[in-house]
């Protein structure tokens, strides 16, 4: 029996020590942090809202996107029209987005854009961004995480890379500056 007390004495002893010692692990990354590297904007033209109404507890709506032209020094292109921005709106400022379309390069490549995120501001904000009005970028934000998909060529890099994107609407387009992940 004291083998044992003395055996639960030196494992808790132990637990304490690593226990003490393991925020101060944690209080360091384990590699260095990754970088964002600019890839392009994408100008994206959009139609008026398609209002579905009250689903689920949000404000469910679809904005078909109409085309629009992307420029930066990894891509250059236009937006092809087809694709579209499902949205649920929720009541406490954040809107959640699924969009997907496509790019097409100056080469002919197209690349297929999944581009899901969020959008979070007051409920005064999102009211006044889903009725089309013009509202400074800095009173919300509007971040997303798009995959890339393109065929075997000079953009199937994107296949293999992380993208983080952020997103600045106005009444009639989105702005969407995309960064690769380093």
């Amino acid at each position: 029996m004291i083998a044992r007390t003395r055996a639960m004495a030196l494992a808790m002893t132990v637990a304490t020590m690593i226990s003490g010692l393991a925020p101060a692990a944690r209080a360091a990354p384990a590699a260095p942090a990754p970088t964002l590297e600019y890839a392009f904007t994408a100008k994206v033209t959009l139609a008026p809202a398609v209002e579905q109404g009250e689903i689920g507890g949000g404000r469910k709506r679809f904005i078909a996107i109409t085309g629009g032209s992307v420029d930066g020094p990894l891509f250059h292109g236009r937006v092809l029209p087809g694709g579209g921005d499902w949205q649920t709106i929720l009541p406490d400022g954040l809107t959640q987005v699924e969009a997907r379309y496509f790019l097409q390069a100056d080469d002919g490549t197209v690349v297929d854009v999944n581009n899901p995120g969020v959008r979070v501001a007051s409920t005064a904000v999102t009211e006044r961004i889903a009725r089309g009005e013009d509202v400074p970028s800095d009173a919300y934000y509007f971040r997303t995480t798009p995959r890339l998909a393109a065929r075997a060529g000079p953009f199937a890099w994107m296949n293999r890379a992380v993208f983080v994107a952020r997103g600045i609407r106005k009444p009639d387009h989105v702005e969407i500056d995309f960064y690769v992940v380093r």
